[in-house]
């Protein structure tokens, strides 16, 4: 897996590719060049407005793809002092990057995992399966339940990632799963394609 870098508006991830020649084999995002991070991740909640009032929104605690067997908890991804996302270190789990829009509000939501590892599948290994119309549920830590459905699965050369295609604002409540895809460069250790799956918040 790859680190992603913060970007240069605020709550955002920029993102870059940094592709480590690892000694398993996994399986994130590698992302185009960015800006220079901070030196840490501000690791912050966003804050909505509900009837006037401000709140914390609820984390989210838990995604469920039926249709690719994935239910996995969600670890909280932040940033090294390189301003690089850290990956989950579990390849069974996957991770919520913090720094973005909490699952349900509006912008769009980032959740990575890992394709495989030397053990055989990883969290994400069917992701790249599915179509359009299958279900993603995230479970919040307020018991409520946000549900998305997919609406394109994209493969990109790691080396042409659209950041902001990916990552940039958008108008609604929008959830990007990435993981790895296509051929696997041996000499690398890594994938030479990345696998994003956009969904959309339907309730």
């Amino acid at each position: 897996m790859s680190r992603h870098r913060r970007p240069t508006h605020p709550a955002l991830p920029w993102v870059r590719g940094l592709l480590a020649a690892a000694a398993v084999v996994a399986g994130v995002a590698v992302l185009t060049p960015g800006a220079p991070g901070p030196a840490a991740a501000t690791a912050a909640v966003p804050v909505v407005v509900e009837r006037g009032t401000e709140r914390a929104a609820a984390a989210p605690v838990r995604v469920r793809v039926p249709a690719a067997g994935v239910h996995s908890e969600l670890l909280r991804l932040g940033t090294d002092a390189s301003g690089a996302l850290v990956p989950p270190e579990d390849y069974g789990r996957a991770g919520w990057f913090t720094g973005g829009a909490v699952p349900g509000d509006v912008g769009p939501a980032v959740v990575a995992g890992h394709v495989d590892s030397v053990d055989g599948p990883a969290v994400f290994a069917r992701v790249g399966g599915l179509a359009p119309g299958d279900e993603v549920l995230v479970d919040r830590a307020d018991g409520t339940t946000v549900r998305f459905a997919v609406t394109e699965v994209t493969r990109y050369p790691k080396r042409d990632f659209p950041t902001e295609a990916v990552y940039g604002p958008t108008p609604r409540a929008e959830l990007r799963l990435v993981t790895c895809g296509g051929d696997f460069d041996r000499s690398a250790r890594s994938y030479l394609d990345n696998v994003v799956v956009t969904a959309v918040l339907t309730g």
